[in-house]
């Protein structure tokens, strides 16, 4: 465990240059990245450097940054910009990276006005105007739900764009509100539905928590294992391909 007290940043190195070598270690890495198409990654490759030439990814709790591991924050955060752009991630400049969980403290006061003091460890969190911090752990490894860090805290910035997370980004014109209101409020109730039944459920039960959760944990299967999505919920999977303005089931299946 971390505390947040203890950080020690050791700020990004700077990038002249993506190197090509690396990122196609990256690209092999990370199957939502082996199936962009030839044109797809060039874009990625792009918008990776610019995203390491305006952000500073800081290490903390004595964590050693290296080129690969800024690279792989990088590129996973910037899929989900890859046809929206980087101003999308604008009014903040730092990610923080711990090599495990971290513990930040908070405190709650009860109906009674009892202030409690909260140290749960966590593997990421995204602050409306601030930094996103990130587990290295956590974003280096693999889930077989579909979960995803970084990928899930950069979908709570593009949901702050708008104000606090609360599961409703600034959808784009040609997007109904209504019908994204009406889509992601009916999968939801239904997902929290089944956890309450004890069913078995194919994605983290974590998206229960509230409508912002569930919809950074959907953005996660969204990339991670679309088809799924697609066939489980097939209406958010369309809300958020209008949103991302991509379509993983077919990458995948091509």
């Amino acid at each position: 465990m971390w505390g947040l007290k203890t950080w020690r940043r050791r700020r990004t190195p700077s990038y002249a240059a993506v190197d090509e070598v690396l990122w196609r270690k990256i690209c092999s890495r990370f199957p939502f990245l082996r199936a962009l198409t030839a044109d797809e990654k060039g874009r990625l490759r792009d918008l990776t450097q610019r995203f390491l030439g305006n952000k500073q990814i800081s290490g903390a709790a004595e964590l050693q940054l290296t080129e690969e591991m800024c690279m792989v924050i990088a590129a996973q955060a910037c899929l989900l910009i890859l046809n929206l752009g980087l101003d999308y991630y604008r009014d903040w400049v730092e990610v923080i990276v711990y090599p495990g969980d971290f513990m930040p403290r908070r405190e709650n006061s009860d109906q009674d006005g009892v202030v409690h003091i909260e140290c749960e460890p966590i593997q990421g969190e995204a602050w409306l105007q601030g930094p996103v911090i990130l587990s290295w752990e956590a974003a280096d490894s693999a889930n077989d739900q579909g979960a995803n860090v970084v990928i899930h805290e950069f979908a709570h910035k593009l949901d702050m764009l708008n104000g606090k997370a609360n599961g409703f980004p600034p959808l784009h014109e040609n997007m109904s509100r209504e019908s994204w209101v009406r889509d992601f409020s009916g999968a939801y109730r239904d997902f929290c539905t089944r956890i309450e039944r004890g069913e078995e459920i194919e994605f983290d039960p974590y998206a229960a928590e509230s409508p912002a959760e569930f919809f950074a944990v959907m953005s996660e299967v969204f990339y991670e294992f679309p088809q799924l999505l697609r066939r489980v919920y097939p209406d958010v999977y369309r809300q958020l391909s209008r949103f991302y303005r991509q379509d993983p089931a077919t990458r995948i299946r091509r």
